[in-house]
């Protein structure tokens, strides 16, 4: 057995941004939509920068219009994620591209996500949890109704609250009302910061929004103090390599962070972000930290293991979780 072969817990997935680029194609030829300037000439995902990738990932998106398309997603991504050796995934989950921010619309197509999670359950044996997430280039007022949905419908299954889009837009501080408002209905929080933000970024996100996770949050790396001060909090990086890697972050693999920051005692955890775009599977993140870093089965247990304990999930499926890490 390779290290790619191992078991796998992913915190860091975007639902929409998980589509392959073959099922967006059919979807479109299905409702005679017009989306081949998205597409390379070889079937994939066509950007050229990270703003670029926003632009693409939401056109994408334009052919998910209803719960049934949601359902058949949501299998298509969960069967690909678990024959990647994934036992549990938490996936960002928008009601801006979910009904609109409408309730009942998103609870409707919530009931299909989860419906389809279940079947995966029992046909894959991958377990899925979801974060509800804003879009921060939406802006504040359209995070309230993300928010709002995200606390109506808080319970075992939908379990964290957070906020992806574009860093340069607004501030953390902006979305503090939303990110009150999901704390209050019992949701843990995350949001994206340190990426293309500096680490100023999230020393605003640990200390505005109180999150206990960030995505992605490498750029802490250039601030000594602010990775000490993770530690000391206990706060999570939900690190997604291989994305940093194509959007230009970092040129390499080499080059990226993540080995530092590991043994710089700041927790972090390995994740695919948007992995049809980015290229990548959580295999293949597997086997370039093997070959970038050396790390072994040991190395990547210990990251499973934090990984498992910054879940948002309740202790049942911890514990179930946990079982098949073992097995």
């Amino acid at each position: 057995m390779t290290v790619a072969d191992l078991s796998k817990i992913e915190l860091h997935l975007h639902h929409e941004g998980a589509a392959p680029p073959a099922f967006i194609r059919q979807l479109a030829h299905e409702k005679k939509m017009d989306l081949s300037g998205i597409f390379r000439e070889d079937g994939s995902y066509d950007f050229r920068d990270f703003t670029h990738f926003l632009s693409v990932y939401e056109a994408a998106s334009e052919v998910l219009t209803g719960p049934e398309e949601f359902r058949r997603l949501t299998l298509a991504i969960l069967e690909e994620s678990a024959a990647n050796g994934v036992v549990y995934t938490e996936s960002f989950l928008s009601p801006d591209f979910c009904g609109g921010g409408d309730m009942a619309a998103w609870k409707d197509y919530l009931a299909a996500i989860q419906e389809a999670a279940e079947e995966a359950e029992t046909r894959f044996g991958i377990t899925l949890r979801g974060i509800v997430t804003c879009v921060r280039h939406f802006g504040a007022e359209t995070a309230k109704k993300a928010a709002r949905c995200a606390a109506d419908t808080a319970g075992d299954w939908i379990v964290g609250f957070g906020m992806g889009g574009n860093e340069g837009m607004y501030e953390q501080g902006d979305f503090a009302w939303s990110f009150d408002c999901a704390r209050e209905a019992g949701l843990r929080l995350t949001t994206h910061a340190g990426e293309f933000g500096g680490p100023e970024s999230v020393r605003d996100a640990v200390r505005t929004l109180g999150v206990e996770r960030i995505g992605h949050g490498v750029r802490v790396i250039e601030d000594a103090d602010l990775m000490h001060e993770l530690v000391d909090r206990g706060t999570v990086l939900e690190v997604c390599p291989g994305s940093n890697v194509v959007l230009g972050v970092y040129p390499d693999f080499a080059s990226h962070p993540i080995a530092r920051l590991r043994d710089a005692g700041v927790a972090v955890t390995v994740s695919t972000d948007d992995p049809p775009f980015f290229h990548t599977t959580m295999r293949r993140e597997y086997e370039m930290l093997n070959r970038a870093f050396g790390w072994d089965a040991n190395d990547f247990a210990a990251l499973n293991a934090t990984a498992l304990a910054a879940a948002f999930c309740d202790d049942v499926t911890r514990e179930r979780v946990q079982k098949r890490l073992e097995s």
